[in-house]
């Protein structure tokens, strides 16, 4: 789990937001389990998996959030 979260932490700019198109946003789904399922973080696991279900235009917000600041939105 830990080399996931680096290569998808690592992984160039243009990359990240193709990976934001909303067919591909599954991949930063899977990457916000795993970065809580990391941290031991028992809420954003929780939280994860409620937005991997219920949030059909997370794509969106993770999109704006790569441009402006290079990574998706997560708080963990």
């Amino acid at each position: 789990m830990k080399d996931f979260i680096k290569a998808f932490d690592n992984l160039p700019w243009i990359v990240k937001i193709i990976l934001c198109i909303p067919a591909l946003d599954i991949v930063w789904n899977i990457y916000r389990l795993f970065r809580s399922i990391e941290a031991k973080n028992n809420v954003g696991i929780i939280i994860s998996i409620i937005l991997f279900v219920c949030a059909p235009f997370l794509w969106l917000i993770d999109l704006i959030c790569v441009i402006l600041n290079g990574k998706i939105w997560w708080f963990c």
